[in-house]
């Protein structure tokens, strides 16, 4: 006998980039899919589908989670932020001004997640070293940059060097 409605969905109430959202999901569906297919939030990246690459990574009440293997469900009360919540519509948060400087954006796809890792990195520690950023970059695969670029980014930008 096929399981009732109420069953197969959950209700979930969660704030994504400072909006507060109420909605039905599938038991199973990821937050990836969620920020996608409901939301309209492309940022986030389905690459892997494992939480191997990073390029799904967003912000669960400020820490870094691989949204393709996280349960929607798991969020409800939780706030999420996505890459489209680091600056205001036309602006630029340090990190990204830094980025565009350093052409540490080549292809893009892994950027979103990229940036949200560093990010929260940058939120708990005011001064990373190099070797602290590429250890938050550990669970990021970027297969056009090399990734020198996106560790001297992170570092100007927590220097404040200035545009």
């Amino acid at each position: 006998m096929p399981a009732s409605p109420s069953e197969q969905n959950v209700t979930i109430r969660l704030v994504v980039n400072d909006r507060a959202h109420e909605l039905e999901a599938d038991a199973g569906e990821t937050l990836l899919a969620t920020l996608r297919d409901r939301l309209g939030l492309t940022g986030p990246k389905e690459a892997c589908g494992e939480g191997e690459c990073g390029a799904c990574t967003v912000l669960v009440d400020g820490g870094p989670v691989a949204s393709c293997i996280l349960a929607a469900g798991s969020t409800n009360g939780r706030a999420v932020r996505t890459v489209e919540g680091l600056a205001g519509a036309g602006d630029l948060t340090t990190l990204q001004q830094a980025f565009v400087r350093h052409a540490a954006v080549q292809c893009g796809y892994c950027t979103p997640g990229v940036l949200m890792v560093l990010t929260a990195l940058l939120e708990e520690v005011s001064e990373p070293t190099e070797a602290e950023v590429r250890q938050a970059l550990a669970g990021n695969i970027c297969r056009c940059t090399g990734y020198q670029q996106i560790v001297e980014a992170a570092v100007d930008a927590a220097r404040g060097v200035a545009s």
